[in-house]
């Protein structure tokens, strides 16, 4: 057995900063399946039916609650998972005083943009101008709350949504962005997501206030993988890129001095991938999003059995999330372990409401290089 063979990184707990934990009976075996992959914490998606659109649960919007989905995640997950975020989801309804007195109240910590119809559950979104003329993104600022952004322009053409230079990510870093920190300076912005190289070179270019979450599948695949064989389960939103925009997020997140950027898996899981209206939009890589982040690493030249690698890997994964929202780091002994071993994908079976399909198990890939143990 060589060394390779041997391979085992111990590393901090960690925080998912971007997974969709669904709603009951989803819910739990979701939780679990973050726990199992040795999750601290995660920032939960507030896109679920309906929205979570208000902070408090007394608020009388037609809305679900910040209070209310955080209470039911504490219940399930107590103190396996202490750090969980839930971002509040901005709509038309949103004011800076609700901004205001979230984070007075300690409940509201991040808010959630999501351009209008743009992704799964996006169907009461406003155009960010919406917040930046009432006065909600100054709120944000001014409170020191995280912006989370899906970073696409809403309302295109077909060409200028997804062409070979010009898609709707690349027009949303290149003009709507830029003017938004003209604007708010000193906002905290997280670049969702990110899956080009224009992205990149935003986050890169800004202050220390901008960050960006990147996903196991936009490090790993392209849109090639997606449509060669029409691989639905590599179907997501931000759609897989290019070649050249892959390469761009693996040396951001492989760099030395990588500070910035974090893994956010955007874990989503679907019972069913392909509807009669079309393709749901998300990978599920609950359970396995280390070991994909590790073989992704790797793909980019960055070998782990070097402890230089390891470092730049524990930094990705473990740290630089965690800083940029303030979260506690993992307290010491609170560990779990990657290993070189290859582990079997299974499907997620959910009672009530169906199996749901890891990555890499839908591109027909049912082994992985890496085992993870808590």
């Amino acid at each position: 057995m060589n060394a390779q063979e041997n391979t085992t990184l111990t590393l901090p707990k960690w925080v998912d900063l971007h997974a969709h934990l669904r709603q009951e009976p989803m819910l739990a075996p979701l939780i679990e399946a973050q726990i199992s992959m040795g999750c601290r914490g995660t920032l939960a998606m507030p896109n679920t039916k309906p929205p979570l659109a208000k902070v408090l649960e007394a608020d009388p919007l037609p809305y679900g609650s910040v209070e209310s989905y955080l209470g039911r995640i504490r219940a399930i997950a107590g103190d396996r998972m202490p750090e969980v975020i839930v971002p509040l989801y901005l709509t038309k309804d949103t004011t800076p005083k609700m901004i205001e007195d979230g984070a007075k109240s300690g409940i509201l910590r991040a808010c959630k943009y999501y351009p209008p119809h743009g992704t799964t559950g996006a169907d009461f979104a406003c155009g960010l101008e919406t917040f930046m003329e009432n006065g909600v993104i100054e709120a944000i600022e001014e409170t020191g709350l995280v912006l989370c952004a899906h970073g696409e322009e809403h309302i295109l053409g077909d060409a200028d949504f997804f062409d070979r230079n010009r898609n709707a990510e690349i027009l949303f870093y290149t003009n709507r962005a830029p003017r938004l920190l003209d604007a708010c300076p000193d906002l905290k912005f997280v670049a969702e997501h990110m899956t080009t190289r224009t992205a990149c070179d935003f986050v890169k270019k800004a202050g220390p206030n901008v960050a960006a979450s990147i996903t196991p599948q936009h490090l790993l695949y392209t849109i090639s993988d997606l449509l060669k064989g029409c691989k639905y389960h590599l179907y997501c939103m931000p759609l897989l890129k290019f070649e050249d925009d892959r390469a761009a997020l693996r040396e951001a997140v492989t760099s030395a001095d990588n500070g910035k950027f974090f893994a956010g898996t955007d874990s989503a899981p679907h019972t069913t991938k392909a509807t009669e209206c079309g393709c749901a939009a998300g990978c599920f890589t609950g359970g396995y999003a280390p070991q994909l982040y590790a073989q992704a690493f790797e793909e980019a030249g960055c070998a782990l059995e070097s402890l230089e690698n390891q470092q730049i890997f524990r930094q990705f994964l473990c740290t630089n999330g965690p800083e940029f929202y303030a979260l506690p780091a993992a307290a010491d002994g609170e560990t779990f372990t990657l290993t070189r071993t290859p582990r079997k994908v299974e499907m997620l079976e959910i009672p009530g409401a169906g199996a749901v399909t890891p990555l890499p198990l839908g591109t027909k890939r049912d082994t992985l290089p890496w085992s993870v143990a808590v």
